[in-house]
């Protein structure tokens, strides 16, 4: 199986930066596109940020100019660089990665337990 492990969330004041991580590891054969969700309270889950093999990045409006998703194919890692962190920016937020535990597999849909981020005013 494929296990992801989160880290970097906290508890930082607004206007600061976090830098997330996360880890892949296990039977993997290939890993496609990794990225970052996040849920607030009482909201949906929504796109923070994705990243294909290749570095080719898509991020959502609300984190545009702010946040930088980059990875570490050798490690399998990817990360979350935020700045200018905002009050808005609060919730858990959940790695996520597709992957093939061989190269005749279909893609599997991964993702981590979450981390929190609050950022306080």
């Amino acid at each position: 199986q494929v296990q992801l492990v989160e880290s970097g969330g906290g508890l930082v004041q607004s206007g600061r930066s976090l830098r997330l991580s996360c880890a892949a590891s296990g039977s993997i054969a290939e890993i496609n596109d990794m990225g970052w969700y996040r849920q607030a309270p009482g909201k949906q889950r929504e796109l923070v940020a994705t990243i294909s093999p290749s570095g080719s990045a898509n991020y959502g409006d609300p984190v545009k100019g702010r946040f930088t998703i980059a990875r570490d194919n050798a490690k399998n890692t990817v990360y979350l660089q935020m700045n200018s962190l905002e009050p808005e920016d609060t919730a858990v937020y959940f790695c996520n990665t597709k992957v093939r535990l061989s190269v005749f597999s279909r893609w599997i849909d991964y993702w981590g337990q979450g981390t929190q981020v609050t950022v306080s005013s």
